[in-house]
């Protein structure tokens, strides 16, 4: 199975006026991230504000955006359920459609021992006829994987990436030791501190909410090392990105990115409450950095328009 490499963006989710999922703005926002060099999109994760849709609105995202597939990234969705047979139920559905895989987290709020977890990974994989990939993310659920647990997993061959959001190095170091099976992908956030361990690594890419607004920077980001040059860039890249992926990262996500996409025109809508968007100075030192970094030149933004 074909296991994603580079960057792959966890995308918002746009909402009409009335609430309702703006499917034109996910059209465009798909067209947007190929054409700055996007890999795969992971689309209802929790960027995309899964928890709080409905089980008819995740069934209809997931048939409608599949319309927009034209084979230049891999689309894969967030399948996760509140139980193991909800999630197998979404991972089928996912696959019936055409998607080209499933991103699975821990069960949200039961705080389930590892163990359970361990299991329930591989009662996923065995029920699934597409490539399935962990997001470890215990911040979110409470549960955390360890390394050990992670390279047992990786020996099911449904089980194809590895997305890391916990802030332990030691962590990145004995899977990348490891060498296992599968794409091994860790969270942007510069709080973590995982971005240049994982790809000085050997790690495969970033599974990445900032790509939203940069995706072009994201995707120099997260090129696996084969030369010099790529070690550069990434350098170079990550340095200057460095006050924008703080922004990214400076209140809960997705409020941030979703902010800031809509102050500049993007297809986003509001947050579903009882989240809220920025306002004011905080939104505002977002729409800076795009200034200070000639972002806004380089994707078209219209800040003007934005501060008003």
């Amino acid at each position: 199975m074909d296991r994603p490499t580079g960057s792959f963006v966890a995308m918002i989710t746009p909402f009409n006026r009335d609430g309702s999922i703006d499917y034109g703005g996910f059209r465009t926002l798909l067209d947007f991230q190929e054409r700055h060099g996007t890999s795969a999109v992971l689309i209802m994760g929790s960027t995309g504000e899964v928890s709080m849709l409905s089980t008819e609105e995740r069934r209809e995202i997931v048939e409608e955006t599949m319309k927009f597939r034209t084979g230049a990234m891999q689309f894969y969705y967030g399948c996760t359920g509140n139980n193991t047979q909800t999630t197998i139920d979404h991972v089928r559905h996912a696959a019936a459609s055409g998607a080209d895989g499933a991103i699975i987290a821990a069960p949200a709020y039961i705080c389930a021992p590892e163990k359970d977890i361990e299991q329930f990974f591989l009662d996923v994989a065995d029920a699934s006829g597409i490539p399935i990939g962990i997001y470890n993310n215990p911040p979110r659920v409470a549960t955390d994987l360890s390394a050990e647990t992670i390279l047992r997993l990786a020996r099911h061959p449904n089980i194809v990436v590895n997305k890391e959001s916990t802030a332990r190095v030691g962590q990145v170091t004995k899977l990348a030791a490891g060498n296992p099976d599968l794409s091994l992908m860790c969270c942007d956030s510069p709080n973590l501190g995982l971005v240049v361990p994982t790809m000085s690594l050997g790690g495969h890419g970033t599974a990445n909410m900032s790509g939203n607004i940069i995706p072009a920077e994201m995707a120099v980001i997260s090129r696996p090392w084969k030369s010099h040059a790529d070690a550069e860039n990434f350098r170079r890249t990550w340095l200057d990105m460095l006050p924008m992926l703080h922004f990214t990262y400076s209140a809960i996500n997705p409020v941030p990115v979703k902010s800031l996409m809509r102050a500049v025109g993007l297809p986003s809508g509001d947050l579903r409450r009882p989240l809220t968007g920025l306002e004011g100075a905080a939104l505002q030192r977002g729409l800076d950095i795009l200034a200070e970094l000639e972002l806004d030149r380089a994707y078209g933004f219209t800040l003007a328009a934005a501060a008003e």
